[in-house]
């Protein structure tokens, strides 16, 4: 994700220090829980901005702890020193992040430009109240969103998914006294090592500003936590994916455990996830401008997290995709893969003959597959919702070809329509700066209950 502003600094000494200089005011986004019998009521949720977007300044004035993607070693020799010098701040979310909300929408904008700086993206989480996120427990339940992927071209990704975090965002740790009411504690199966502060930690151990990013670097820590991907689309191409992680929870990884790199197998994540993308699938006609998914319209998105027994205490075993649109219900798309059964859901062994048809690694049933998944989700989870490009391999393993040095006939490697120059940042952000992305009625139910 991109850091385009300041992050929250931690101390061993102090702890996290909350500026004054900007209220935080949480923008009201109601979302729904809904029975067959009842029908759906409506809950007074909010969300907050993830504190890496956050500004970081010093306590006694205005000057930034950091800029572009470098500590400012006057203010940040150390971390203790740092944290005692400088404190994270309220967010104005309009005018600098582009984050607004309307009834029951929330709208990222894609490239704002503030009074101070030029934000890119944004990342945010559901709130039940002012210091905790809402938690969701996905088994035996659906999860159900409309979103607006019309303005999302290339290379861009507007994201609604689950992570592991901790409710109040890692308040267990003393040194952190900012918590979810800031937006920290985040952690996904990614592992970001991009993530200035961890477990109420400062990450500014060998940090290393990011020579093709200019606002963002990486730490000696990552974190790590098991994450359920709803939702990666632009206009062109959607990807549903679950990943799994061997540990429980937020995890500060180092070395091998983070899986960078030619490590990627040997983490404690599964990053690559069993993904459900209709094109990758053999279906070029599902999701699109005027395919049987219209992009130029809302759709509604429904994911189904089947169990074994049909009860929340069951074996998660299915994961299932619905879209709506126009009064229309559409079942998700047919595998047509050579070597593959045909299937339109995820399940175990959808996820065991994919790897084997496109002779990838399945890191996900190494990790226990979609049971452990199913146990991780008893915790609850934390909604993100996000937009954001990318700096490493420009989306292109979204809505391009994939690898880039194989053949786009071999299975599995073409993935989208987009061409492999496209999804540059640099080209994004300056051609494509008033993309956005709209998420509206947010639903949690029993199965058939939301749509």
């Amino acid at each position: 994700m991109r850091l385009i502003t300041l992050a929250l600094v931690v101390s061993v000494v102090i702890g996290q220090q909350v500026g004054t200089n900007t209220a935080e005011n949480h923008p009201q986004l109601p979302s729904s829980v809904c029975t067959k019998s009842g029908g759906c009521q409506q809950q007074d949720t909010s969300v907050v901005l993830d504190s890496n977007w956050r500004w970081l300044h010093t306590t006694s004035g205005y000057t930034n702890c950091y800029t572009g993607n470098k500590w400012n070693p006057s203010i940040c020799p150390d971390p203790v020193t740092c944290a005692q010098n400088c404190a994270v701040d309220g967010a104005d979310y309009k005018g600098t992040y582009g984050v607004t909300t309307s009834g029951s929408t929330l709208q990222l904008d894609f490239v704002t430009q503030g009074p101070y700086s030029k934000n890119i993206g944004s990342r945010l989480y559901l709130m039940a109240n002012e210091s905790q996120y809402e938690m969701f427990y996905l088994k035996n339940r659906e999860f159900t969103f409309d979103v607006d992927v019309s303005q999302l071209p290339c290379g861009l990704n507007g994201a609604v998914y689950f992570v592991s975090m901790d409710p109040d965002g890692g308040l267990q740790y003393p040194t952190n006294k900012a918590g979810a009411k800031y937006g920290t504690g985040y952690c996904d199966a990614q592992c970001p090592r991009d993530m200035k502060f961890i477990d109420g930690q400062a990450n500014m151990l060998n940090w290393t500003p990011d020579s093709n990013n200019p606002n963002a670097g990486t730490g000696f820590y990552g974190t790590c936590c098991t994450e359920m991907d709803i939702w990666e689309a632009n206009s062109f191409a959607t990807a549903l994916t679950p990943h799994v992680c061997s540990v429980q929870g937020g995890y500060r990884c180092n070395g091998t455990d983070c899986g960078d790199g030619n490590q990627r197998q040997n983490g404690v994540c599964d990053k690559d996830g069993c993904d459900f993308n209709s094109f990758r699938m053999g279906n070029d006609q599902f999701f699109g401008s005027g395919m049987t998914v219209d992009t130029t319209q809302p759709v509604t998105v429904v994911t189904q997290f089947i169990t074994d027994n049909g009860q929340d205490n069951g074996n998660l075993v299915e994961i299932r995709r619905i879209y709506k649109q126009n009064g229309k219900v559409i079942q998700n798309s047919n595998t047509n893969v050579p070597g593959m059964k045909t299937y339109n859901s995820i399940s175990e062994q959808y996820c065991s003959d994919q790897k084997q048809a496109f002779g990838d690694v399945n890191g996900f049933g190494a990790r226990g597959g979609l049971k452990e998944l199913g146990k991780q989700m008893e915790a609850g989870m934390v909604l993100v919702l996000s937009l954001w490009d990318d700096y490493d391999v420009y989306m292109l393993w979204l809505d391009s070809d994939y690898p880039t040095d194989q053949p786009p006939s071999k299975p599995g490697i073409a993935r989208g329509p987009c061409p492999t120059s496209s999804g540059r940042p640099w080209d994004v952000e300056s051609q494509h700066a008033n993309a956005n992305v709209k998420y509206m009625n947010i639903k949690l139910g029993e199965l058939n209950s939301t749509y």
